[in-house]
């Protein structure tokens, strides 16, 4: 907050036995408008000074200079502050409009690297709505961690590698085709692996003959390489249109394969350390000891071949020794969770101090009328399939709402992409939610759309104004513009408790209210009258854009001109 560093200031005159920084972590944002613009929460307070945190309160309202305030009031247990309105209003839009998209923007990472693993499709599949939230989620962390002044490295860790891959040659050799394959590559392989399983059902040994495929890749057998090779590069072209359309970018795709030559010093190490445990013929670290409820990290099965596990474990030491990342994330479901407490846990016996900075950012599930997906039965939403429908829904609203509007169909890919990720990123993370379509795209309500369309109207309104916002006179006082300017005060605090909390639903969240706030005012008010406040207003308006486009930039989601 513009103003947070004031507050902090005076709190810290009468509250000598706290930091500066322990002051603002406690600031808060009252729940109503009535109760103040910023609030401070007493109730940690009371074991220190042995006091009930009402009587702190009031003792430290009673010690402030409050000179620079409207007013400041204790009610219960908070220090209620009531910002000077005309101060603040023109303190946060000066600096917005000086400051444009760098407003909000920190430096508390200081330049060091986070690695995030997210998206991670696996080959020889095409990407389905399954694999929306950990590339959606994971591009948002990406931008919000850059905001807090970290370097986001951002991974594709492919899933190239695998027992699936042994069971896929396997179906190809025995019933696939090469001109099948080379008609509709993603779609048939996906059709070939589904019917793998389903003849694996009542033939239990495919699954031995799909294992000893891929014992023959991991050894290098020429055939099972070319054929890998292939399937490998017709799923990256097809993964690449969706990530154009997503406007997503990675700065690395190595997937599982990549780490098939660095295993050999996990292995080592784990000897060394005199951690591996032979268990019925399969190699394992015995986590017992670190807890009791943990079972064993299986490091390679009774034949030989690595999993999961060893790979990821190869991964994290590669990047550590790569990026030397200071926090590294794992944007992966909620039912992985035992999965990276195992490999966590791994990581510390080993002696790896770091393991404590990786992270496992868990998402809930997506469902659609209440089902689960699954690629091994074929129930299976392609994401390319939402796009194209979501595309269609958006431009049908935008020729009802503005047919002469030039680059609909532009426009249309850039609202109905936008509102898909939107609708994802609305939602904690941790939280299930079921996908329809029509609400996600509507032009109002809690949707993206709703956001984009109004920035949109904003940005008309500054066309039409044909003023160039002035720095100065940027003085309002009414009650709707008050809620906007709280609003905007309120930006960098978001970004930083959207990193700390690594929940991109505040960003989406705080861009709602914004919104709200924004089209409450616009009702109310005659924004373009030509008087002494018509450049404050612009001001006010202009800020409101640059604020908005931010949020989404943040989220992912872009900002058109005009709807």
């Amino acid at each position: 907050m513009v103003n947070n560093e004031l507050i902090v200031l005076t709190l810290a005159h009468v509250l000598p036995d706290l930091t500066p920084e322990q002051i603002s972590e406690k600031l808060e944002s009252p729940k109503s408008s009535d109760l103040g613009d910023v609030a401070f929460p007493t109730f940690s307070l009371a074991k220190l000074l042995h006091q009930a945190p009402q009587k702190i309160a009031t003792d430290i309202v009673s010690k402030i200079d409050q000179t620079k305030f409207e007013k400041i009031v204790a009610t219960g247990p908070y220090v209620n502050f009531f910002l000077d309105k005309n101060e603040t209003t023109r303190t946060v839009l000066s600096t917005i409009l000086k400051e444009e998209s760098d407003f909000g923007r920190n430096t508390d990472g200081d330049g060091h690297n986070v690695t995030i693993d997210m998206s991670s499709p696996n080959i020889a599949k095409p990407m389905s709505m399954g694999h929306l939230r950990s590339t959606v989620i994971g591009n948002a962390l990406a931008n919000i961690t850059q905001k807090n002044g970290y370097v986001p490295v951002k991974i594709n860790h492919l899933g190239d590698w695998g027992t699936q891959f042994g069971k896929l040659i396997y179906a190809y050799k025995t019933w696939g085709s090469e001109d099948e394959v080379k008609a509709d590559p993603i779609a048939t392989l996906l059709r070939y692996y589904v019917e793998f399983h389903e003849k694996a059902s009542i033939d239990e040994t495919l699954n031995d003959e799909g294992r000893a495929w891929f014992k023959k890749l991991e050894d290098g057998d020429l055939e099972a390489h070319e054929l890998w090779q292939w399937f490998r590069e017709e799923s990256l072209n097809e993964f690449t249109t969706i990530y154009e359309r997503l406007n997503i970018e990675f700065d690395s795709f190595n997937g599982e394969a990549f780490y098939n030559d660095k295993m050999d010093k996990v292995i080592d190490i784990l000897k060394e350390k005199e951690l591996l445990v032979t268990s019925q013929g399969a190699q394992i670290v015995d986590l017992s000891d670190v807890n009791p409820n943990l079972t064993p990290a299986m490091i390679k099965r009774s034949d030989g071949a690595t999993l999961y596990m060893t790979r990821d474990l190869a991964a994290a030491i590669y990047r550590k020794e790569t990026y030397d990342f200071s926090k590294s994330l794992y944007v992966v479901g909620g039912e992985q969770r035992e999965h990276f407490v195992q490999m966590k846990s791994v990581l510390s016996l080993m002696g790896f101090d770091w393991a404590t900075d990786v992270e496992h950012i868990s998402f809930g599930l997506i469902t659609f009328n209440g089902k689960k997906m699954s690629t091994r039965k074929g129930d299976v939403v392609l994401l390319k399939d939402v796009l194209d429908d979501a595309h269609d829904l958006a431009l049908k609203q935008i020729q009802e709402k503005n047919p002469a509007l030039g680059n609909k169909d532009v426009v249309a890919e850039q609202v109905g992409a936008g509102a898909v990720v939107f609708h994802d990123l609305m939602n904690d993370r941790t939280n299930n939610f079921d996908f329809n379509l029509e609400e996600v795209v509507r032009f109002e309500g809690d949707t993206g759309p709703y956001v984009q369309y109004t920035n949109a109207r904003a940005k008309s309104i500054l066309r039409k104004s044909n003023h160039d916002v002035i720095g100065n006179y940027l003085v309002l006082d009414d009650n709707d513009t008050w809620d906007i300017i709280t609003t905007l005060n309120a930006f960098p605090s978001t970004v930083q408790r959207a990193w700390q909390q690594r929940e991109a639903s505040i960003i989406a969240k705080y861009s709602l209210n914004l919104a709200r706030a924004f089209n409450k005012y616009y009702a109310n008010s005659k924004i373009l009258t030509d008087d002494a406040h018509l450049n404050a207003r612009l001001g006010l308006v202009k800020s409101v854009t640059i604020v908005l486009t931010e949020s989404l930039r943040l989220l992912g989601v872009q900002s058109p001109e005009e709807m």
